[in-house]
């Protein structure tokens, strides 16, 4: 089994490179679309689904590879991690965040310090974060585990579409994106919010998978 440090750093490092896809891929997407937003998404989508992946992929036998507080906050509370584990998971995720928007201003020449101003706020936006997270946790908990990598990205690829949020659908994800005033980025007053629904969400995501009752073998 790998040590507490390995799964530690493996979160950290998870996170950062998916906080540098989500923040590099919106930069490059921007610079590129010559003012089309609709393409940079579209870009900045195909980069996450694809980073996501990946990483998922890479990190999951070595540290479950949740990049993500509120996904690691309801494995705890499922008991598939120690809940002594839970806080320094959630420290090293968010940590791996800031370092990651920091990652992404370097590789383009960009201030590395800086705050978000795109203020994202109403009840749109918070409804859409319930609904992105509920719907995450869902994936996670129901789909084969064989699946989960491609399953998970590919809902969040189709969220960034569906939901008016862009679907962050990750405390740790609007944490680090508030440390970047580009395209990708969010106002620090708009995360708790954002974080508020996040968590909302993720109980949804729950108690429907319960409501739902025994999947097939994993």
């Amino acid at each position: 089994m790998p040590t507490l440090f390995h799964r530690l750093l493996g979160e950290a490092l998870g996170t950062a490179l998916l906080l540098a896809v989500v923040i590099g891929s919106g930069i490059m997407g921007e610079q590129l679309a010559g003012g089309n937003v609709a393409v940079a998404l579209l870009a900045n989508t195909l980069a996450t689904v694809f980073g996501l992946w990946v990483l998922i992929e890479l990190f999951g036998p070595l540290c479950g590879a949740h990049f993500n507080p509120a996904v690691s906050a309801v494995m705890a509370w499922r008991g598939e991690l120690s809940r002594t584990h839970l806080l320094p998971y959630v420290l090293a995720q968010l940590l791996g965040a800031m370092l990651g928007a920091w990652l992404a201003h370097t590789m383009f020449d960009l201030p590395v310090l800086q705050w978000s101003a795109k203020l994202r706020t109403g009840t749109g936006q918070w409804v859409a974060e319930a609904v992105a997270t509920a719907g995450l946790l869902l994936v996670i908990l129901r789909a084969p585990t064989a699946r989960v990598a491609p399953l998970v990205a590919a809902y969040i690829g189709a969220a960034y579409w569906f939901t008016a949020s862009t679907s962050f659908a990750n405390p740790a994800a609007a944490f680090g994106r508030m440390f970047s005033d580009t395209f990708a980025g969010i106002a620090p007053v708009s995360v708790p919010g954002f974080v508020a629904a996040q968590c909302v969400g993720a109980a949804l995501g729950v108690g429907l998978h319960r409501l739902l009752g025994p999947q097939a073998a994993r």
